[in-house]
């Protein structure tokens, strides 16, 4: 598998600009509360309408990254292994970590055998190789309590 970089990333950039703007728009044309006597700013489509328009100017400094880019002679080479992993491990958290466990424990496990995944380099000696396993572990941890944490106290929800 080859890639253009800077064709995949237009091509990212357009896709993302419109779903963006979709969300948007979706967001702003939801259901509105006034009628129960809801303050307007708690509008139930704010939160989409935010992060459509965070998305839309991602799409753009995507997009302006890759002015005046062309494709190198010898593009990064893709690997479906890799690939696969990522589709049947994200498969696994979504079907089956989520609702086993908490949330912040499915969320650490997820993180860290992700993580451990693409990052993984094994070093000479099992101190070098700890060190690896204890970064990729408070990492997963941190990530998953960060993420936690937003839901819980930031977004009010509730976590299975």
């Amino acid at each position: 598998m080859r890639f253009d970089t800077p064709a995949a990333d237009r091509v990212t950039a357009a896709a993302l600009f419109a779903l963006g703007a979709a969300m948007s728009w979706g967001g702003f044309v939801m259901d509105r509360l006034e009628i129960r006597q809801i303050h307007p700013a708690s509008i139930p489509g704010l939160v989409p309408m935010i992060l459509g328009a965070a998305m839309m100017l991602c799409a753009l400094l995507l997009a302006l990254s890759t002015r005046g880019q062309t494709a190198p002679d010898t593009a990064p080479q893709g690997n479906w292994s890799d690939f696969a992993f990522a589709g049947v491990w994200s498969c696994v958290f979504a079907l089956l970590l989520v609702g086993t466990l908490p949330f912040a424990a499915a969320a650490a496990i997820y993180t860290f055998v992700f993580a451990g995944w693409f990052t993984w380099q094994p070093a000479e000696g099992p101190a070098r190789n700890a060190k690896q396993l204890i970064f990729i572990a408070v990492f997963a941890i941190a990530v998953a309590a960060g993420i936690a944490a937003l839901f819980r106290y930031g977004f009010l929800v509730r976590l299975p």
